[in-house]
């Protein structure tokens, strides 16, 4: 169930799909999500009495294991220049064209966390994937639209 408004293209990210999708989730982990936060709560009243944080006896064997993880992308080897911004259209676009190695998507700080803000990300991400973005000022005519080359696209959520 959906409580937030379905303004026009929200249909398209909130899908049939994505939504008994979303709540196979829910229906699998809220039990433990709600474990977790009583948990949560515990721990802190057990931080503020002064108890030390230390790691699980339970993950010693990983912590102590030969492991390594994959090779880092070829397209973020080179992450000395990268932007953090919005998730709004036009941002989006400058962003991507700037120059910047790296364009981190911030649904977090960047972002008022409304029900419209993330939702028009979530579709602005998905057309700057596509590479079918633009936009045109209202006011000035103005057009923006992805250059050729552009940034590698990284996402922060929110949480």
């Amino acid at each position: 169930m959906v409580l937030g408004s379905m303004t026009q293209g929200f249909e398209s990210i909130l899908t049939p799909e994505a939504l008994e999708f979303l709540s196979a989730l829910h229906k699998h982990f809220d039990a433990r999500r709600q474990s977790l936060l009583s948990n949560r709560s515990k721990r802190l009243r057990a931080l503020e009495r002064g108890e030390r944080p230390n790691f699980l006896s339970e993950t010693e064997a990983i912590r102590q294991g030969n492991w390594c993880v994959a090779p880092i992308p070829a397209d973020l080897l080179d992450r000395r220049v990268e932007i953090t911004g919005p998730v709004d259209r036009k941002m989006i676009i400058n962003a991507l064209n700037s120059g910047a190695k790296v364009f981190m998507a911030d649904f977090e700080d960047s972002n008022s966390p409304s029900w419209d803000n993330n939702m028009q990300g979530q579709i602005n991400l998905r057309d700057a994937i596509n590479r079918t973005i633009e936009y045109t000022h209202p006011v000035s005519g103005k057009y923006y639209s992805l250059n050729d080359k552009t940034a590698t696209l990284m996402v922060r959520p929110r949480g």
